[in-house]
């Protein structure tokens, strides 16, 4: 990726940068390669919220993915259409319930009996049918991190397996709710195709199952959870949605008139962005030196909640001698490193670095730890 340093120049640090072209052909990609009128893709709004960012996507005629109420409320402020909104979450409350209702989204994806219950409840009260897929846990390890595995049998998200045909019995017979769909999300970042084809089978095994009894759905809801490359970003600049979507096609039975849904959010913005930061010390030790930076876990927590590691770059002056350094925050941490013997172009007082691959829960879930001042963004 080539940055415009001239432009970064007068631009307090940190901030989120943004190249837009790249987000255009990223989306255009995936739009190419979904292949089939009956795949629907909605943006995973958790990814990133930037109204920047939102805008390419709404354009492209995506639908989205929301697990909040503010969420919800942000893509119907940012022009999306409500019908084409999906709720997920393990704890909507009934005040996000009742917004989402009185907006007329087009799906809950219900994790809990007791959720079913209530959104019965309370669009009985509205007068309105809410629109309801049951989220599975179809017991598939996804081989990713424990902190982003969500599709095991017990697990916080979702309705075990084992619990599922009573649950379907009770959704057909509550009112003020009309069941279309199951819902799977298996985890995230993604890299290994077999997980998903897996959990194809598992499909097939449960509309088999369900049709035995009489039960069809409209809609299946497969999630998201495709990973990128984070080591070499400009290799793998737009990830493989072909391989992704070609599992889908090769291996899920999906009947006539049924819609399959995707849940696509890192896959579609994280290399598009990358967060901007500046060299506040070089400081040498006896044996380890450390750039220190003006970013911090504050701005960008995934290194300090997951392990991650995004690749670090000298923008500054990319061809200078190699040193190694540790990169490290100003955070009140020990936590608050984003790489350790990170071999760079040799960085000065003043020396722009960018955090690649960082378009994907990185400004989403920045904080005001310490007191900090959120990071901006820019985009062009």
């Amino acid at each position: 990726m080539k940055f415009p340093i001239d432009r970064f120049q007068s631009i307090r640090t940190p901030f989120y940068y943004y190249d837009l072209d790249l987000l255009s052909r990223t989306v255009a990609e995936a739009a190419a390669q979904t292949g089939d009128s009956r795949y629907h893709i909605h943006y995973a709004l958790k990814a990133n919220a930037n109204p920047l960012v939102l805008a390419p996507i709404r354009e492209a005629g995506w639908g989205v993915d929301c697990v909040s109420g503010n969420e919800v409320e942000a893509a119907v402020v940012n022009g999306f259409s409500p019908d084409s909104i999906v709720f997920a979450g393990v704890g909507k409350t009934d005040e996000e319930i009742n917004y989402a209702l009185g907006v007329g989204i087009g799906c809950f994806n219900v994790e809990s009996l007791p959720e079913l219950e209530v959104i019965s409840e309370l669009a009985s009260a509205r007068g309105v049918t809410a629109k309801v897929a049951l989220r599975v846990n179809p017991d598939i390890d996804a081989h990713t991190h424990h902190y982003i595995t969500t599709g095991l049998n017990e697990n916080k998200f979702g309705i075990d397996l084992r619990m599922l045909d009573d649950v379907v019995d009770k959704a057909l017979a509550l009112p003020g709710i009309k069941l279309v769909g199951l819902h799977f999300h298996i985890g995230s970042q993604l890299t290994d195709m077999e997980p998903y084809r897996m959990l194809c089978d598992k499909i097939n095994e449960l509309q088999a199952h369900f049709a035995e009894k009489g039960i069809t759905f409209s809609s299946i809801n497969v999630g998201g959870g495709l990973g990128i490359n984070y080591e070499n970003p400009d290799a793998d600049p737009i990830p493989d949605f072909k391989s992704y979507f070609e599992i889908f096609r090769e291996n899920l039975e999906l009947g006539e008139n049924q819609q399959l849904h995707f849940e696509l959010g890192r896959s579609i913005v994280a290399q598009c962005g990358s967060l901007i930061s500046r060299v506040i010390y070089v400081k040498k030790g006896v044996e380890k030196q450390f750039a220190i930076i003006d970013a911090g876990m504050s701005d960008l927590l995934r290194p300090a909640l997951y392990g991650a590691h995004h690749k670090i770059e000298n923008i500054s002056s990319p061809d200078a001698k190699e040193e190694v350094y540790d990169v490290v925050g100003p955070i009140c941490e020990s936590s608050d490193v984003f790489g350790k013997d990170e071999k760079l172009p040799a960085l000065h007082r003043g020396s722009l670095v960018a955090l690649r691959s960082a378009g994907a829960y990185g400004e989403t879930m920045a904080s005001r730890y310490n007191l900090r001042a959120l990071p901006s963004s820019i985009a062009f």
